[in-house]
């Protein structure tokens, strides 16, 4: 039996599984049961937040021969079922990062004049519709301000901004909110349990910090990480997999440039080249560790440290005013925005933790 990834074997398949979409699948329910479902739509959003998942979901619903009080698809019936395989022509699923041409969309605008096959209507779903050429978009103009009956349009999009006006205008538009860390907790929680995978606590919080919001990507983390060891998976895997230097690491660099010890700083600095560490990658988790820092001197409220982490942040901070934590932020990420166009990427690095302003 083919492997199935695991973001893809915990695809949400109702509207009830999405995570941290409320706001818009309450939404898009009652329009549903309401019988009022428009016929063009743009979801926009990060990546990883659930815009495909609940353009696959409404094609099943607006199509479902047994649909739910409620709103949701049955998943059982005939059509359901064959959506999910994806063997029903009816429903189109189209790629525009590589489908992207006016003959593409011309296809579209051909095809839409026929009558559905087996479903009630022909969904085209379109992601990434912001990768379409010009032409592409004059071309889906005016089939999507006015499409057949049996015909709905809904498009996907990282970047709503480089969409033309006309089209935007056309659409009901639902924003998609980068997902909480709770809420990816619990996600991922859930799919340890269920397939197996022994983990602490801290490293799914780290993956759910790592995920930035998008579901997918943290789920991803957690597949390599389960594939890459077979003890439980703790920060330390975590970290390995992902790159990031060890904290203790972060916490002595930090530690080197609050006491003014360039000498001790470049010492560290070659313990992390020495494992092969990107120095990209550890400067910007320094950032954020005094980032953090900050906001423990501001709050007194830190989350995903240890007790102890958090007492060694408490006396670090105290040897810095906030102005000074705010300037070495700003110092750090210029330094790391050199580093970006360098080639040489040690050698800035180190003179630029040496030259720091004191």
């Amino acid at each position: 039996m083919a492997y199935t990834a695991l973001y893809r074997k915990f695809r949400p398949i109702s509207f009830k599984e999405m995570v941290g979409q409320e706001h818009i699948t309450k939404t898009l329910k009652n329009q549903i049961i309401a019988n009022r479902v428009g016929h063009a739509y743009l979801f926009s959003g990060g990546r990883g937040t659930g815009k495909t998942s609940a353009a696959k979901i409404m094609a099943r619903a607006i199509n479902c021969l047994n649909p739910t009080e409620d709103g949701e698809p049955c998943n059982e019936c005939e059509i359901c079922k064959a959506i999910l395989e994806g063997s029903l022509t009816d429903v189109v699923e189209m790629d525009a990062a590589s489908n992207n041409s006016v003959e593409d969309v011309r296809t579209i605008r051909d095809e839409v004049n026929f009558l559905p096959t087996v479903a009630k209507y022909r969904v085209y779903i379109i992601d990434e519709v912001h990768m379409l050429s010009t032409g592409a978009f004059n071309a889906l103009l005016k089939t999507l301000e006015e499409p057949p009956e049996h015909v709905k349009f809904i498009l996907a999009t990282t970047e709503p901004q480089k969409l033309p006006a006309t089209i935007l205008s056309r659409c009901q538009r639902f924003d998609f909110k980068r997902i909480t860390v709770e809420d990816i907790i619990k996600r991922l929680k859930i799919i340890c349990n269920e397939s197996n995978i022994k983990i602490t606590d801290e490293a799914i919080q780290m993956i759910a910090v790592l995920a930035e919001g998008a579901l997918r990507d943290g789920i991803s983390i957690l597949e390599r990480c389960s594939q890459d060891t077979d003890h439980i998976i703790d920060e330390d895997t975590v970290r390995e997999l992902v790159g990031i230097p060890k904290l203790k690491f972060i916490k002595e660099l930090t530690q080197n440039i609050i006491n003014k010890e360039p000498e001790k700083a470049i010492e560290t600095t070659n313990k992390v080249i020495s494992e092969g560490k990107d120095l990209d990658n550890f400067l910007w988790e320094v950032i954020k560790y005094i980032k953090d820092m900050l906001i423990y001197k501001t709050t007194k409220k830190l989350e995903l440290y240890s007790k102890e982490d958090i007492e060694f942040i408490e006396k670090l901070s105290e040897k810095a005013t906030k102005e000074q934590l705010l300037n070495l932020i700003y110092e750090l990420s210029e330094l790391a925005n050199q580093m970006k166009v360098s080639t040489q990427k040690n050698i800035i690095f180190q003179a630029g933790i040496i030259r720091r302003k004191q």
